[in-house]
C-alpha cells in the first residue's frame, strides 16, 4: 500500500508558531520594556510556520481525498432532511447502545491521539489505498481558545496545529478524530464530522466506538433543541444516558449556557466564513452531520 507522510513540523514545536507569531512583540514589550527582541522572534517563528505550511502542503500533493458522493452517497451538497421523528429514534438507540458498551477511557491524551490517528489512517487507507500519515501531537492549549471560548478544540489548517482547550470525557476520541481529519487535509467540518464518526464506529476498541455513538446523540440532540439550551436539558433527562456520562454531556452544553456578545460575533464571522468555502455553514456540525448520516445510510452506494 502506498504510503505519504505528511510532516506537521510546526505541531514539534514546544509552543505553538502562530502564538509566538502574535504574542512575542507583546511579550517583549512587558517583559524587557522594548519590541525588537519581540519583533526578532516573531519573524523566526514566523519563517519556520511558512516552511511548515509548505511542506505540508507539497506531500499534500500525492494524497487521493475521499470522493464523499460517491463513496458515501452524500456529501456536503447532497442531503437529505433526517424527520424529526427519526432523530428522536436515533437518540433513544443509540444512547441505550452507548450505555450498553460504555468503559471510562482511561488513557493519556498523548496515547489516545495515538490510537485514534491510527484508526483514522487505517479507515482512509482501508477506502483509497493510501495511508496518509501526520502527526498525533496536541497541544493543551493556545491563543485561539481564548478567541472561540465555546469550542473544545481546534486546528490551524495551514501548519496542522491542533490544540485541545478542555477535557470532554467520553466525546474526547471524536473530537481528536476530527481534527486529524483536517490535519489529513479534510478541511469542510461536515467531512472531518463524517470521516470521524465512520472511522470509530467501526473500531473495535469500543473506547473509540462509544465516542461516535456520543457524538452521533449530541448532535441530534442540538438538532433537536431548537438551539434553547433548556430545552436541551429536558430532552437530555428523556434519554437513558446516566452516571458520567450523562454529566459530559451536561458539561457540554450547561442548561444556563448562553454565548455573550463577542461569542455571538465569533459565531457569525466563522459561519460567514464556512459559506464561503463552499459549506452550509455552522449547522455542518450538527444538522448537516446528522443530515449526513441519514442519507448516507439508505444510499445505494452504501447498502450495495
Amino acid at each position: 500500500m502506498e504510503t505519504i507522510r505528511i510532516p506537521n513540523s510546526a505541531t514539534y514545536s514546544p509552543v505553538s508558531l502562530t502564538d509566538l507569531m502574535f504574542a512575542a512583540p507583546l511579550a517583549s514589550r512587558l517583559l524587557v520594556g522594548a519590541t525588537l527582541p519581540g519583533r526578532l522572534v516573531q519573524a523566526a517563528a514566523a519563517g519556520v510556520y511558512a516552511g511548515s505550511a509548505i511542506g505540508d502542503w507539497a506531500s499534500r500533493r500525492g494524497v487521493r481525498k475521499i470522493d464523499f458522493l460517491a463513496t458515501f452517497g452524500a456529501d456536503v451538497k447532497h442531503l437529505d432532511e433526517m424527520p424529526a421523528a427519526r432523530r428522536e429514534e436515533d437518540v433513544l438507540r443509540f444512547s441505550e447502545e452507548l450505555m450498553r458498551i460504555h468503559r471510562p477511557v482511561g488513557r493519556r491524551r498523548a496515547v489516545l491521539a495515538g490510537d485514534v490517528n491510527e484508526r483514522l489512517t487505517s479507515y482512509i487507507a482501508g477506502i483509497t489505498g493510501q495511508r496518509v500519515e501526520t502527526s498525533s501531537s496536541v497541544r493543551e492549549m493556545t491563543l485561539a481558545g481564548l478567541v472561540m471560548p465555546l469550542a473544545s478544540a481546534s486546528c490551524d489548517i495551514l501548519s496542522g496545529d491542533i490544540a485541545v482547550f478542555r477535557s470532554t470525557g467520553v466525546f474526547e476520541p471524536h473530537v481528536l478524530a476530527h481534527e486529524f481529519c483536517h490535519r489529513k487535509g479534510y478541511f469542510m467540518e461536515l467531512e472531518a464530522q463524517a470521516l470521524a464518526y465512520l472511522a470509530l464506529s467501526r473500531s473495535r476498541d469500543r473506547r473509540l466506538r462509544q465516542s461516535a455513538l456520543a457524538e452521533r446523540v449530541y448532535r441530534n440532540l442540538r438538532v433537536l433543541d431548537g438551539d434553547d439550551p433548556a430545552r436541551y436539558g429536558e430532552l437530555l433527562d428523556d434519554t437513558p444516558l446516566s452516571g458520567s456520562v450523562l454529566e459530559d454531556f451536561r458539561r457540554l452544553r450547561p442548561p444556563d449556557r448562553r454565548p455573550g456578545a463577542v461569542a455571538t460575533a465569533m459565531r457569525k464571522l466563522y459561519d460567514s466564513r464556512m459559506k464561503l468555502t463552499g459549506q452550509n455553514g455552522l449547522s455542518d456540525y450538527d444538522r448537516g452531520f446528522t443530515n449526513f448520516l441519514y442519507t448516507c445510510e439508505g444510499s445505494p452506494a452504501v447498502l450495495a
